[in-house]
């Protein structure tokens, strides 16, 4: 685990620069640090760099950039690859020097070329530079687990691009334009969240998940980045769903077979390793699995808050003390989860604002005092209908016919053509108008049921009164808030699709994003036996019924987790790590918003309506803590700003 950097650049950057581009992420790598500058054809200079965290073969042979026998290849690299055992017997003519990951990539290239990245199975960002072709591949692992960004910079004499595993070692380079990009804001205060490929900054990008970019600079004209999937979840779900298991007992018993060998695989390390554990069913079953393998106690981490409506610390020490492992459990004060408040934007180095952020942090820390690797339960809720949206989205389905018939009744205005002519590059509403007065009076979800009648974002139950908050809080251009290209993944069932869709928007841009940033914060890896290449492949040929049956959600998993544990140590309503972020918001950070919300600097800024951000924070701070109405639905837009411009005064100063 580490974090990566570099360039292809016809500027003159020095080999101090690209260090201190790669220093910002010593976090991510405070075991050893490696820069090397190659100057390649059409007078362009090739910069790699990579922070490490060791984790597997501790020596020297591990170093990076690391390169072939012969310096053909040089490669810096991201992540895990839990099969390189396995190629290792397929590489035989590589002479292997070492006991790590990264020369199975090199060796995998050589074989393979552009195809390599289909051969391995682990998370990683990768960057690896061929002398003899003079091309730059970067490479994202299939779900997005590891980070990548990168800029496109066109100069007089050329294009150059640079490439981190965050956006601070780009933000450092001098040349760097800090150009906000304004057209992502709204989505931002809808999703919390800027989703690949998009980030806050003109001409910087997110390398989509399951990506490979080719920037080739061999020939004679400007280079122009190639991008292309080599693993898509829509693809992969409908080629897998050729072939369905439809026997539930062999679904259940292979999908087992699977996760086990997916633990074990991610047991793999030189350093001390262990598993957050929620009580939840997806980090419990991780947690059963991990113990069943392993040789001795497996340690546990759990986070526990005061607050009951918040704490699941008690469910977990059960069913750590029933598994047998070594469970710490450490209980969160106020003034703990605040410390960390100031920290976000410096190392979630683009606006992000979901609030379990912080829980995540801590924990985190709390595993890194004595583990440097842990094992998480994340994309259970994605790849097996977890998520209580999927029950709304079920009865939305079926409500949608009345919906839309209620829809054409109430709106004389109605006018299918006009309404459908939705695209993702347009500026249409998210939702559709009503010239009715009588929605007004609807409670908010039947208004919802009755608007959502556009085919592209069926499934995104928000609020339209939210969507038109984060509209309106941005000043000037704008973007959907919304994704609007439901309809490309073809299936019929909502269910589905909109896991889909979580699984290429909020799965990548949201949790993964929030996992990988807390824990390298403390220089701890993370590893997901959920997202196993194998796993999310065999989760597309299960019936959905397997998954969502009579109401019960993720079904197959829960009769997977009661082989190992009584069902009544699990069965009881989903919490979550959410934050009182009102009691924040209207205690102790109250006078720093207000500062943010100052006239002057909002009209330097540029970026929000003034009038409008002043008018929704007085109303938010007027409600208390236990009222409903505006008050209450303001608070995630509130924290979404806050953190936004605490993010802002982190990286523009005051």
């Amino acid at each position: 685990m580490c974090g990566i950097c570099g360039f292809v650049s016809k500027r003159n950057i020095t080999l101090d620069e690209l260090m201190r581009m790669n220093n910002t992420m010593a976090h991510r790598g405070p075991d050893d640090a490696g820069a090397e500058i190659y100057v390649a054809k059409n007078e362009y200079l090739v910069g790699l760099a990579q922070r490490r965290l060791s984790i597997m073969d501790l020596s020297d042979l591990g170093h990076q950039p690391m390169l072939s026998p012969e310096g053909r290849i040089s490669v810096v690299f991201n992540g895990e690859i839990y099969n390189f055992r396995e190629l290792k017997s397929e590489l035989k003519f590589y002479p292997f020097r070492s006991n790590c990951d990264t020369e199975v990539i090199i060796a995998a290239y050589l074989k393979w070329g552009m195809d390599f990245p289909e051969k391995l199975n682990g998370m990683f960002a990768i960057a690896l530079y061929d002398k003899e072709t003079e091309n730059l591949l970067l490479v994202r692992d299939r779900i997005g687990k590891k980070p990548l960004y990168y800029e496109l910079e066109r100069g007089k004499d050329g294009l150059n691009i640079y490439f981190a595993s965050e956006l601070k070692p780009i933000m450092t380079r001098v040349s760097f334009n800090k150009r906000i990009d304004k057209r992502v804001l709204s989505r931002y205060f809808c999703q919390q969240y800027i989703n690949a490929p998009d980030t806050v900054f003109e001409n910087v990008y997110k390398l989509e998940p399951g990506s490979i970019l080719s920037f080739d600079i061999s020939g004679k004209v400007s280079p122009r980045p190639e991008c292309h999937k080599y693993w898509d979840i829509k693809t992969e779900y409908f080629k897998m769903q050729e072939s369905p298991v439809t026997v539930y007992a062999e679904a259940k018993e292979q999908l087992k077979e699977l996760l086990v060998k997916s633990v074990r695989a991610r047991l793999m390390s030189d350093v001390p390793l262990g598993v957050f554990l929620s009580g939840g069913y997806d980090s419990t079953l991780i947690a059963a699995i991990a113990q069943s393998l392993c040789e001795g106690k497996l340690k546990t981490f759990t986070i526990g808050f005061n607050d009951n409506e918040y704490n699941e610390a008690g469910y977990a020490k059960e069913i750590a003390e029933y598994l047998g492992t070594e469970h710490t459990e450490e209980y969160i004060s106020e003034e703990d989860m605040l410390s960390l408040v100031k920290s976000i934007p410096r190392y979630y180095d683009e606006p992000f604002a979901d609030s379990s952020q912080i829980s995540t942090m801590l924990v985190s820390k709390l595993a890194k005092k004595d583990v440097t690797v842990v094992l998480s339960g994340d994309g259970g809720d994605e790849f097996f209908c977890g998520y209580n949206v999927y029950d709304y989205v079920r009865k939305a389905q079926l409500l949608d016919g009345a919906g839309g018939l209620i829809y054409k009744l109430l709106n004389k205005n109605y006018d299918p053509v006009r309404n459908f002519s939705y695209k993702y590059d347009t500026h249409n509403a998210d939702y559709y108008e009503s010239y009715n007065p009588l929605l007004d009076r609807l409670p908010d979800k039947v208004r919802a049921i009755i608007l959502n009648r556009n085919e592209e974002t069926k499934t995104q139950f928000t609020s339209m009164n939210y969507i038109g908050l984060a509209r309106s809080i941005v000043a000037g251009e704008k973007e959907s808030c919304l994704f609007p290209f439901e309809s490309s993944y073809g299936a019929h069932n909502w269910q589905i699709r909109r896991m889909l869709l979580d699984m290429d928007t909020y799965l990548p841009g949201d949790i993964l994003c929030k996992v990988d940033r807390a824990s390298m914060k403390y220089s701890l890896e993370a590893r997901c036996p959920l997202l196993d290449k194998e796993v999310m492949e065999y989760s597309f040929r299960l019936k959905h019924k397997f998954k969502y049956s009579g109401g019960v959600k993720k079904r197959i998993l829960k009769d997977i987790a009661y082989d190992y544990l009584p069902k009544q140590l699990l069965a009881r309503p989903k919490t979550g790590f959410s934050v009182p972020l009102d009691t924040y918001l209207r205690g102790p950070l109250k006078q720093q918003l207000l500062d943010m919300c100052s006239g002057t600097f909002l009209t330097n800024q540029g970026l929000f309506d003034k009038e409008f951000v002043k008018n929704t924070v007085s109303e938010y701070l007027k409600k208390g803590d236990g009222e409903s109405g505006t008050g209450r639905r303001y608070s995630r837009l509130i924290w979404s700003y806050f953190i936004f411009q605490q993010w802002y005064e982190e990286y523009f100063g005051n």
